[in-house]
């Protein structure tokens, strides 16, 4: 088993649990080397909010940044986000292997009791209607009844 450091992993998740960081991360990936004023240019914020984004990215090391004079420029580091994806990678692993044998499970009980196959089985029995339910429907016809046979009798 791989061991990870928490403080880094937990970090790095933090970092892309922002979908402004994760876009960020995204127009790194694509472009490259690019500069803070570029880099916020598709969201409405200021500088110093763009600013704070990165600063998050960096203490993840998802991000580096140099200053070229004025101008401070980022570049990608996906070291981290690796070290991220070998960590699901390892439970994604474990829950196929559950899902796996919840299936083999599930055929193997389906080959027992046929009902299951084909989705008929259910988890309740099904009862026979009671009588009770069928009470207002009898008061409903003897009534009916009583009323007919007063409008017959009644001159």
């Amino acid at each position: 088993m791989v061991h990870y450091s928490g403080a880094l992993l937990d970090s790095t998740f933090a970092a892309l649990s922002d979908a402004t960081r994760r876009g960020i991360l995204a127009r790194l990936a694509r472009q490259g080397e690019t500069s803070v004023s570029d880099l916020a240019a598709p969201y409405k914020m200021s500088l110093p909010a763009v600013s704070k984004h990165l600063r998050v990215l960096e203490h993840a090391g998802l991000v580096s940044r140099q200053k070229d004079g004025r101008v401070h420029r980022c570049r990608l580091r996906a070291e981290p986000m690796k070290d991220a994806a070998v960590w699901i990678e390892h439970y994604r692993q474990f829950w196929e292997a559950q899902l796996d044998s919840l299936a083999r499970y599930l055929e193997d009980s389906a080959t027992q009791d046929p009902s299951i196959k084909h989705g008929t089985h259910s988890t309740q029995q099904q009862r026979p209607k009671s009588r009770a339910a069928s009470k207002p429907r009898a008061k409903k016809a003897a009534s009916r009844d009583r009323i007919q046979r007063f409008e017959l009798e009644t001159p």
